[in-house]
């Protein structure tokens, strides 16, 4: 019987410390994407800002003679 609760103690410790490690591998996770989609809005913001200046580029340009 004590043999028996000694095992259990041992599967619930380490459970617990499995708990543990998803909980700050989650939180890490968590943390990479808040940066990951602040970068992905900063490269569409870039993007969006790059197409204006495209399109007020090419409306500049001399309309070609056929």
């Amino acid at each position: 019987m004590l043999n028996e609760l000694t095992a259990l103690e041992s599967k619930v410790t380490e459970v617990i410390a499995l708990c543990r490690s998803l909980r700050s591998e989650n939180e890490r996770l968590r943390e990479q994407l808040t940066v990951a989609e602040s970068d992905r809005n900063s490269l569409a913001e870039r993007m969006a800002a790059a197409t204006a200046r495209l399109e007020r580029l090419a409306g500049q340009l001399p309309e070609g003679k056929s």
